[in-house]
């Protein structure tokens, strides 16, 4: 058990000791006790081997046996025996925005609440706002989380929808009866949050498909099966559908099962224009003399479009932002691929809130066979992720030029920072602190409630600082979790591109920030691209695909993302940057 899952449980022994009526010392004792292990620079398992917890302010000799039981057998009964003490659901109020234990405990003893359906019911009726201490406006509030707690359980994100997905789709297209096998909808296109999963399959034997479908390891209940199509619930709570079809409509399927809505009835309405009918199932005359399409017996998707006069438009662009207009000119970009990314920047290492160490880190770098990596741990505001002071940060700065002389690595090692934008807008080091190093990376990490013309006004300060070199996780939104705060993105982007600042894309799967939807515009307008993965352990690096992916949405081209060019060309234009 890792220091993050320890500090997980301690804060929520806390929260338990909150609700039930507890010391308020004691329960200051485990949040303390929480934070501390949080932040630790040393490895916790180690500690505990060696019996040096105690050494830890505010890590006393109680906490330390608790921390040593969780550490060494993955198990605390006190923990598990608290729990008991409160009525299950409870605890699920914590995701509810605003509520912690005082207020959770008020809501179970004066309204009986236990559940996000018995808070919601109160709501409804207005007996939250008549208790002490919360109010119309808390009662809103609640009602507002609880909406989008409901509308989060209903998704997944992409990243995950693709862990599940993929091994599925491969094992299918191995099956002998299968000609053809894809998943279609919303992960196709790449949106960052889906609903289900849609398998279409290619088979002359759609029953062997069906039987082998649905009796899978994975599958925890038939919801319907039939001859062509099944439904099924996966281990995980996700529902997957599968739809077996001849292979000669494979591709008309494929193209109205990947979407969207929009570009469904855009590419519909065009072959009608034509005298056409298109359906999941073919092309049909509309028309007694329609105009003559050429299509093979077994058309692709490339063949349907050229039908219908349009260039090839991946499943990515197809949301009716524009693509249409373009692809009837053959103009449409070459998007970016992952073989195009030569290195990445925003990662984390022990020295802040990092899983792995600096050499770690690059170790796995190399191994991706990238050319460069940008470490940026946070700077010392951000005190909940054990962010650095300037002697630590040198520290690390130098460690970095040790290790690039050495030439241990083939990958070049930049020593960069993720620097707080402090509330009015400073960053948290001095100039002649960011000077020193090959890139700061500006992020906001506190106060997200200001109003939207305040927090531009922060965000444009820090990007107007001589040595801010690109703008991380623009909105702070937490994909399911948490949207993002009140921002003028078009004014932060014109604000870039006017100081020669790069916009981070944020690949961490959560967040995906800034948003697809804004980049199609942004690139014309000029403003570059960086694909960072946010990693925080050696296998965070991965992250990059869900950025690539992101990207593709965005309509982004190698050409538009800086971390595409070599190492010669990033280490001169990080210069730039900085001058």
């Amino acid at each position: 058990m890792d220091k993050h899952e320890v500090a997980r449980i301690f804060d929520e022994i806390g929260v338990l000791l909150d609700i039930t009526g507890g010391n308020p010392f004691k329960i200051r004792a485990y949040h303390n006790a929480a934070r501390a292990v949080e932040n630790l620079e040393e490895d916790l398992a180690c500690l505990v081997k060696e019996k040096r917890l105690e050494e830890i302010e505010g890590i006393g000799e109680r906490i330390a046996q608790k921390i040593t039981l969780l550490v060494t057998t993955g198990h605390l009964p006190y923990y598990e025996k608290l729990k008991k003490k409160v009525p299950e659901g409870l605890l699920d109020l914590l995701k509810v925005p605003g509520l912690g234990g005082k207020k959770i405990k008020t809501l179970y003893e004066k309204l009986k609440i236990k559940t996000t359906e018995d808070l919601l019911k109160a709501c409804q009726q207005g007996k939250v706002a008549k208790l002490r201490g919360f109010g119309a406006k808390t009662q809103e509030n609640i009602l507002s989380g609880l909406g989008k707690i409901q509308a989060y359980s209903r998704r997944m994100l992409w990243w995950k929808a693709m862990k599940i997905g993929q091994p599925i789709l491969e094992k299918l297209s191995e099956l002998k009866s299968v000609k053809k096998a894809e998943i279609a909808g919303s992960v196709r296109r790449k949106l960052e949050t889906i609903g289900d999963l849609d398998f279409l399959v290619a088979s002359s034997k759609p029953s062997q498909v069906m039987e082998w479908f649905t009796k899978q390891p994975e599958v925890e209940k038939v919801l319907a099966k039939g001859p062509t199509k099944s439904s099924v619930l996966l281990q995980k709570g996700v529902q997957a559908d599968i739809r077996v079809i001849p292979e000669h409509e494979f591709g008309f399927a494929l193209l109205y099962f990947t979407g969207s809505k929009d570009h469904n009835i855009r590419i519909r309405k065009r072959a009608l224009e034509r005298g056409w009918s298109l359906s999941e199932y073919g092309l049909e005359p509309a028309v007694k003399k329609p105009i003559k399409l050429h299509l093979p017996q077994k058309p692709s998707e490339e063949d349907i479009y050229q039908a219908l006069g349009l260039c090839y438009i991946p499943p990515e662009l197809r949301e009716d932002m524009g693509e249409f207009q373009i692809a009837e000119k053959g103009k449409l970009p070459v998007l970016i691929e992952e073989k195009d990314i030569r290195g990445v920047f925003h990662c984390h290492t022990t020295e802040s809130d990092g899983h792995n160490t600096l050499e770690e880190m690059v170790h796995a770098a190399e191994r991706l066979q990238w050319e460069y990596l940008g470490i940026s741990d946070h700077s010392k505001s951000s005190f909940q992720a054990n962010g650095m002071d300037e002697d630590r940060l040198f520290a690390q700065v130098e460690k970095i030029h040790k290790l690039n002389r050495s030439k241990k690595f083939s990958t070049h090692i930049f020593a960069g920072l993720e620097c707080d934008i402090l509330t009015n807008g400073k960053l948290d080091f001095p100039d002649a602190v960011l000077k020193q190093l090959d890139f700061i990376i500006v992020s906001v990490h506190r106060s997200f409630n200001l109003d939207e013309k305040t927090m531009t006004a922060r965000l444009i300060k820090a990007i107007e600082n001589p040595y801010t070199t690109m703008v991380g996780h623009l909105t702070g939104r937490l994909l399911l979790k948490r949207d993002g705060y009140s921002v003028n993105v078009n004014k932060v982007i014109d604000a870039c591109i006017a100081n020669h600042k790069i916009m981070e894309l944020n690949a961490h799967p959560m967040r995906l920030d800034m948003d697809w939807r804004y980049w199609h515009k942004a690139k014309e307008k000029g403003l570059k691209c960086s694909i960072n993965p946010d990693a925080h352990s050696v296998d965070n690096l991965q992250f990059f695909r869900a950025g690539v992916s992101t990207a593709r949405k965005g309509w982004l081209e190698k050409k538009d993302v800086i971390n595409t060019l070599p190492l010669s060309k990033i280490q001169t234009l990080l210069r730039k940057c900085l001058s």
